[in-house]
């Protein structure tokens, strides 16, 4: 494996930003199943990192990190 895409920078983000995710779907935003991937830390898809990123006025690193295999991040 090659490593994990961790979105806890993306969930931090959306609260300070009052992004929810009633307004995620109402608005369409990303899908259920995409939300769903991304609180397992799940695979995502490029547009989906682009309507977040336009939603939250963002760049993608500042929603997701990229943990090499056999490291942890400080707040694991």
């Amino acid at each position: 494996m090659a490593g994990t895409i961790k979105y806890d920078k993306l969930l931090k983000l959306m609260e300070q930003k009052g992004l929810s995710t009633y307004k995620i779907r109402k608005e369409k935003i990303i899908s259920e199943s995409t939300l769903q991937n991304i609180r397992n830390n799940g695979r995502i898809t490029t547009d989906a990192i682009a309507n977040l990123c336009n939603a939250l006025d963002c760049q993608p690193g500042d929603i997701l990190e990229y943990i090499p295999d056999g490291t942890q991040t400080d707040h694991e």
